[in-house]
């Protein structure tokens, strides 16, 4: 078995743990149910770990509501993203070692538990000198920002990126990349009553506009900023389409998220006359197709460097106990919601 030390983990062989466990597809705060589950035994090439902190994100409902693209062997653990501490190593790991902070590489591995045996091969580590809260919501959002600045046009100091849903982890995150670059970011986000206290955190950030959905929809503001190269899109729907309206000629719209649940609708003259790209992105696949040339590797030191320099924070969050999973599941699943919410596993280590 384990057994706790302070705030180390022993192994004496065999073991278990708590986990936030479903073995049915469904409502999340329904079929997900906190169960001591079983450690494997740590083999050559595994790690043991303890998990410091896992966000709930959008991707991780779906997984347990069944519609994702990636879906995992029942019973599952959720929770795809989070920062791990190293605590025992097998006799033929190398590229690590212990008290090192290690996140996952790819989606499916089950981070909302409070210890888990990963093979070597599956995770990467990170530095631990910048906040945690930051390392624990660094794989995915940050990521999916980094790779769409990137990766879909040659963008320079003073060009113009256009975004909706700004407000979310991934909208945070290209606004803060950007602004470090010199890009000037266009934020789209729904009309609210403390529209003037998100616009001002917003620009705080570094958002270079940060306007309502109704004004983008107005033809008198449409030229109020620069014409944008890309346009981000993680809404959908008519959403979606003010963004490419607001494109110059061959830009790109890249979308990531549909959270209006509604299609990507292009007028046809945006093709023939505008010539737009529209092109999709997962950066799960993303990192299964990079994670041994050592891409994966470069992006989470720029990332990190970004952190260390203030450019980059977390998201705003709300830190929940493992014990309290089924209010931060339902806190998740709101529309539009501006705290992520994270599960915090020190109440366990402390026992």
């Amino acid at each position: 078995m384990y057994v706790l030390k302070g705030s180390r983990l022993y192994s004496t062989g065999g073991g278990c743990c708590e986990a936030l466990v479903y073995r049915i597809h469904g409502d999340p705060s329904k079929v997900v149910q906190l169960e001591n589950m079983d450690l494997p035994s740590i083999g050559a090439k595994d790690v043991l770990v303890k998990m410091l902190a896992a966000p709930i994100n959008p991707a991780d409902i779906n997984m347990i509501q069944g519609t994702h693209a990636i879906l995992p062997d029942f019973p599952a653990v959720g929770g795809n993203e989070g920062v791990a501490e190293v605590v025992e190593l097998g006799s033929q790991v190398e590229s690590l070692k212990v008290g090192d902070w290690i996140i996952p590489k790819d989606a499916g591995q089950g981070t909302w538990r409070t210890a888990a045996v990963m093979a070597e091969e599956d995770v990467i580590s990170l530095p631990n000198d910048i906040p945690l809260l930051c390392a624990a919501t660094l794989g995915v959002n940050p990521c999916t920002a980094f790779r769409m600045l990137a990766d879909f046009r040659d963008l320079k100091p003073g060009d113009t990126v256009i975004q909706n849903a700004s407000n979310s982890g991934v909208g945070q995150a290209v606004i803060q990349i950007a602004a470090a670059r010199g890009i000037k970011t266009i934020n789209v986000v729904r009309d609210r009553p403390e529209f003037t206290q998100l616009s001002d955190r917003l620009k705080a950030m570094g958002a270079s506009h940060v306007i309502k959905e109704e004004t983008l929809r107005r033809p008198e503001n449409s030229r109020t900023c620069p014409r944008p190269k890309l346009a981000l899109n993680g809404v959908g729907g008519k959403s979606a389409t003010e963004l490419l309206s607001q494109l110059q000629f061959g830009g790109c719209m890249v979308t990531y998220g549909g959270m209006a649940k509604q299609p990507v609708t292009v007028p046809v003259g945006a093709f023939i006359f505008k010539n737009v790209e529209l092109r999709g992105i997962f950066v799960t696949q993303w990192k299964k197709d990079h994670s041994d040339d050592g891409a994966f590797r470069g992006m989470l030191d720029e990332l990190c460097s970004l952190v260390r320099q203030g450019k980059l924070t977390a998201p705003g969050y709300t830190e929940v106990s493992l014990q309290d999973y089924r209010t931060a599941l339902n806190s998740a699943m709101q529309p539009f919601i501006s705290s992520k919410q994270v599960l915090s596993f020190d109440p366990f280590w402390s026992k």
